[in-house]
């Protein structure tokens, strides 16, 4: 464990964007044996939309994201209450929940997303963020990993948090997920009608590297086409 955590430390202290950071989460999660992971840091504006670093399918987090299920997450709401890490999911759910928290834990177990453990990060001002692990089913070595680690996993998140929270720049956010640099000025002057020739042209780089950040950021917004993810920069700029 002191290995795996000094490795996870000295990678994410040099990481400079949010994918390198989520590299360093995911071979932690991976070494383990704690599958997928999410880390949500919440809006400190009301009605703001919260920022995520995730190995969940990219197709749920966008859905997630997209319909802003953070205001109805079970997971969230009791994030927000409590500063202890608990657990959540299928049979381990309250009978108290709504029928559309109900309806959204049997939707995130469609993608994977069945059972886990949430460490909730606070501050003096109440809840800032939430470092989630999951898994499709009630594994051995996931719940053995949850035992054995426990305390280690709450230094992670927290460690996590103050170094993820350098990545949040408001100006390359697009419907929540944050965009690398290029990702960002390829998306913007693919949004203004320019090849990614064109565009490779203007940055000074290859068509080839242009048409790889541009699919990059499609596949980060959990889009299938570029046009849909212009269509998400246009709705995030109308936003600011």
């Amino acid at each position: 464990m002191d290995r795996i955590f000094q490795n996870f430390v000295d990678r994410l202290t040099e990481s400079t964007d949010a994918d390198t950071a989520q590299k360093s989460m995911a071979d932690v999660a991976a070494a383990l044996n704690l599958s997928s992971f999410a880390y949500l840091a919440l809006s400190p504006s009301p009605g703001g939309l919260p920022n995520l670093i995730s190995t969940y399918p990219s197709a749920w987090t966008a859905l997630y994201l997209q319909r802003r299920y953070e205001s109805v997450d079970p997971v969230v709401r009791r994030a927000i209450l409590q500063p202890k890490p608990f657990r959540w999911g299928l049979g381990w759910a309250p009978g108290n929940m709504s029928e559309a928290e109900r309806a959204l834990f049997e939707e995130a177990a469609e993608f994977g997303i069945r059972c886990g453990i949430t460490f909730p990060i606070h501050n003096d001002k109440g809840a800032i963020a939430a470092l989630s692990f999951a898994t499709d089913e009630r594994r051995t070595d996931f719940e053995r990993s949850l035992v054995e680690y426990a305390q280690s996993l709450q230094l992670i998140a927290r460690f996590f948090h103050a170094h993820a929270r350098r990545f949040w720049t408001i100006d390359r956010m697009v419907h929540g997920v944050v965009l690398s640099p290029r990702e960002y000025e390829c998306l913007d002057w693919s949004a203004r009608g320019k090849s990614a020739g064109e565009i490779g042209i203007i940055l000074g780089i290859t068509e080839r590297t242009a048409g790889f950040h541009l699919d990059n950021a499609r596949a980060k917004l959990g889009v299938s086409s570029i046009r849909q993810a212009i269509v998400l920069l246009t709705e995030s700029k109308s936003r600011k």
